[in-house]
């Protein structure tokens, strides 16, 4: 009954009413709220603040940035489903200012893309086109469902646009507040329910067993510790689940270490297998894509189903 109470009177504010609405619809940054909303952003941290206080919103910081999204948390469902049937009535002009806000992202990730092309696509010309590469990966995860996907060292969110669509659950974690700005920019329209968080991949955010399918899209040569990176994002990985990883078989361009900060200068197939064993998975098919200078190499692995384990 307390908790009933303590929604009713967090609702029963029209700005909270319009914040709730919002965040249905995508992850906002308090600044963006206030933009929707036009509104300082103390008014608005003071109605998250509330908001949060009664279980419907949780805050999330990301460098000198704070993100809101709905509280995962079903009792909240029937909430959600009222208020979409009515905030149709009176949320169009919020709706118009949040395209606004989605134009800005996309147009600061434009930016940023166009500043840092030269460096992507010298890195790119080294080995097969990365449309190649997304084939070969829907190739290796095959017709099985994608289920609860977490993409880890998401970046700008590209594996979630591919594949988040056959999603139940999609969520990204990158450890730059900056590439998670980007993502957002180009999720808000490919993949709207997409999550992102801010996480180190060796002290991941998220509780055990979470994922029916993992994926590394290179990343790994970037970890000082892959092993360790490992470790923890098989924690992630449920019964039956699987883990994906596209990264490169060991190489010579030395220069990849200063020029980009490669840790590490590719990975075998022993290496991979050794890691994923030690964190309870099973090396299941490994993909080699030979073209340019590197090769890329993906390894798919998977959590034995213990009710596969019992019925042998």
């Amino acid at each position: 009954m307390d908790r009933l109470l303590d929604i009713f009177r967090a609702l029963g504010d029209p700005t909270r009413l319009r914040i709730f609405a919002l965040l249905r619809r995508m992850e906002l940054s308090v600044g963006e709220l206030a933009q929707v909303l036009g509104q300082s952003q103390p008014r608005v941290s003071r109605h998250v603040r509330i908001l949060a206080d009664a279980g419907l919103t949780t805050r999330r910081r990301e460098g000198s940035w704070v993100f809101l999204a709905l509280a995962e948390d079903p009792r909240n469902e029937p909430l959600l489903a009222a208020i979409e049937q009515v905030s149709s009535d009176w949320g169009e002009e919020d709706a118009a200012r949040l395209a606004q806000v989605r134009a800005e992202r996309a147009q600061a990730a434009e930016r940023y893309f166009e500043a840092h092309a030269d460096d992507w696509d010298a890195i790119r010309s080294l080995y097969v086109p990365e449309q190649q590469v997304e084939t070969a990966m829907a190739e290796l995860l095959g017709g099985a469902p994608v289920g609860r996907l977490v993409d880890l060292g998401t970046g700008t969110g590209r594996m979630l646009e591919v594949f988040g669509g056959a999603a139940t659950r999609a969520l990204g974690v990158d450890r730059s507040p900056e590439m998670l700005r980007l993502a957002r920019a180009k999720l808000s329209e490919a993949v709207p329910a997409a999550e992102l968080r801010q996480g180190d991949l060796t002290a991941l955010p998220l509780a055990d067993a979470i994922a029916d399918t993992v994926i590394l899209h290179q990343v790994l040569h970037f970890v000082p510790q892959p092993g360790a990176a490992l470790a923890e994002a098989g924690r992630l990985v449920a019964d039956g689940g699987r883990m994906l990883i596209v990264d490169f078989a060991p190489h010579e361009r030395e220069e990849l270490r200063t020029r980009d900060a490669h840790q590490r200068l590719g990975f075998s197939d022993q290496q991979v297998a050794g890691w994923l064993q030690a964190s309870g998975l099973a090396l299941a098919a490994v993909k080699e894509l030979e073209g340019g200078e590197l090769t890329v190499k993906l390894w798919l692995a998977e959590r034995p189903s213990l009710a596969r384990k019992e019925a042998a």
